[in-house]
Parts: C-alpha cells; sequence; structure tokens
C-alpha cells in the first residue's frame, strides 16, 4: 500500500511549486490560504499587474529589499478577493514567514494559523501572533529530507 503524503507536506509542496511561478529572482516565495482541506487561493511574488517583471527589468531596492513586487501573502488575500472567496477563518501555507505587512494582512484578512517554511526576517510577528491569539507553526523541520526525495 502507497503511504500518503501528510496535509501539511501536500500543502507545502503546493506552496513550493507555486513559488516557481515567482518573478523576482532575489526570493521565490508560494502561498496558499485553505480551509477544510481545499484550497481556496493561491499567490506568489510577482510585480504589479502591467508592470515588467524583475526578473527581465531589475529590482527596485529599498533598505536592501525588492519593493517592486507584491508578496505571494498579498497575492494570495487579493487573487481571493477579485474572485469572491471568503478567507476568514482560513489557514496559509507559506514557503517563508510573512514579512511585518504581508502578517498584518493575513491578520486583517481573518486568517488564524500561518504555516511557514524558511524563516525570512520579521521577528516581530511571533510577539504579535501570540498576543493575537494566530498561531504560526514552522514546518521547515524535517523538510531537507522531503525536498531531497522529489530531487
Amino acid at each position: 500500500m502507497t503511504q500518503r503524503t501528510e496535509w501539511h507536506d501536500y500543502f507545502m509542496r503546493i506552496a513550493e511549486e507555486v513559488a516557481t511561478r515567482g518573478t523576482c529572482d532575489r526570493r521565490r516565495v508560494g502561498a496558499l490560504i485553505v480551509r477544510d482541506r481545499m484550497i481556496l487561493s493561491t499567490g506568489y511574488n510577482g510585480s504589479v499587474r502591467g508592470m515588467p517583471h524583475c526578473d527581465e527589468a531589475g529590482h527596485m531596492m529599498e533598505d536592501d529589499h525588492c519593493v517592486a513586487t507584491i508578496h505571494a501573502e498579498a497575492n494570495a488575500i487579493l487573487q481571493a478577493a477579485r474572485n469572491g472567496v471568503r478567507i476568514e477563518g482560513a489557514e496559509i501555507y507559506t514557503t517563508a514567514s510573512p514579512c511585518w505587512n504581508c502578517f498584518k494582512m493575513i491578520t486583517n484578512a481573518g486568517i488564524t494559523r500561518i504555516y511557514y517554511g524558511a524563516f525570512y526576517r520579521e521577528r516581530r510577528i511571533f510577539e504579535v501572533a501570540e498576543r493575537l491569539g494566530i498561531e504560526l507553526i514552522d514546518l521547515s523541520a524535517g523538510r531537507d529530507d522531503l525536498r531531497e526525495e522529489r530531487d
């Protein structure tokens, strides 16, 4: 009998695939909004609609950070809004922990649990998440074995 992939691994693998669509080569991030084990929305980091991509035109740098792109988490929330999908009470899987701005959007969108891969820059999200009762769950432990299986 074939062993089925555990749900968190399944969703994180999909988020990793979504990240391959990212258009900023400094870091490709994917995000997946899920409720009741159903995918509601996806997003990856990319340029403002209609603008050239970083991969094509270069980066717009501020404080050692490319600000030309909209982050994956924000794009997943925006995609849900464009399609009229209610995400309150959902969970988000993202290949990197959210930056401060994305964390604020996730919180105000009513997402209650954040699963993330690699840590990315912002430590204050952990303190604020605890105060607000939002779960931040690091799925990076043990993920190296899964990546090696797929290579």
